[in-house]
């Protein structure tokens, strides 16, 4: 995949998981995309260490499922780190 096909991915992947995941998740546009792509880069890493399966085209469902994956497990660890103790 392209540098743009893994931006395009990586923000619909930590839109999808902001989605998803409950809670109020600090950060607008930018964090999105940065969540997104990282957790895209690390549900591809861990996809290949589990499974022995890579990210492949930008089409796979596997591709999509993997990122959405780690994206969640990125927003997360996100949640965990800026949650603010009242």
């Amino acid at each position: 995949m392209g540098f743009i096909a893994w931006i395009v991915l990586g923000l619909v992947a930590g839109a999808i998981a902001k989605a998803i995941m409950p809670g109020k998740q600090g950060g607008g546009f930018l964090v999105t995309l940065l969540l997104g792509v990282v957790g895209a880069v690390l549900g591809g890493w861990l996809g290949s260490l589990i499974f022995h399966k890579p990210l492949q085209d930008f089409w796979s469902p596997w591709t999509w499922l993997i990122s959405i994956v780690g994206a969640l497990i990125v927003l997360w660890i996100w949640g965990a780190i800026t949650k603010k103790n009242h």
